[in-house]
């Protein structure tokens, strides 16, 4: 289901597949109809898990286990806020639905690098990993989902960050110098 998803949601992603997708549905609809699928491939990964509950670690010590779950929390945060940071509502489909409503297009894309762009080139995915990764109780099953989306997340990269090149050429390949992929260096300016 995982590989499912991960083709899908890459595939989905490419230029040429969204070239031949609107040929079928309205351009305005893209988005949202890729967010859409995501989301119900992710709710049936959900429903058709079948857990592997035999722990690979369990930390019961009380502030060892609170600071696990602040961290995995926090990679949620991260995650989340990520999207906000540099459009919430594009991301999600929602801003194209607005601008279809209005009679209006979408300014063209700029390139931008908000507070935690600044430190990584892909917050979003950080927060991610950080939140399937960091806990205070690691099961087989949940090694497994966190192992292959780990590995999903860096295809995935590989491909967005072809793709953001090609957008905005020159001022991504300095972004991409100057700015580590996903592991911030607290000490580099």
């Amino acid at each position: 289901m995982i590989a499912l998803f991960g083709l899908a949601h890459s595939v989905m992603a490419r230029e040429r597949f969204k070239a031949w997708w609107t040929r079928i549905i309205p351009s305005e609809s893209e988005r949202s109809t890729y967010v859409l699928q995501s989301g119900l491939l992710l709710l049936l990964i959900f429903w058709f898990w079948q857990p592997i509950p035999a722990l690979i670690w369990s930390v019961e010590s009380g502030y060892g286990r609170y600071a696990l779950q602040a961290i995995h929390w926090l990679g949620w945060i991260v995650a989340i806020l990520a999207t906000f940071l540099i459009n919430h509502f594009e991301l999600t489909g929602l801003q194209h639905v607005y601008y279809n409503l209005r009679g209006t297009g979408p300014a063209p894309a700029r390139f931008v690098t908000p507070f935690l762009y600044k430190m990584v080139r892909h917050p979003l995915q950080l927060g991610l990993l950080i939140a399937f990764w960091v806990t205070p109780e690691m099961s087989v099953g949940r090694l497994i989902f966190a192992a292959t989306m780990h590995i999903y997340i860096l295809i995935g990269l590989h491909f967005e960050e072809r793709s953001l090149q090609q957008q905005f050429g020159a001022a991504y390949a300095a972004y991409r110098q100057a700015t580590p992929k996903l592991v911030p260096h607290p000490f580099k300016k």
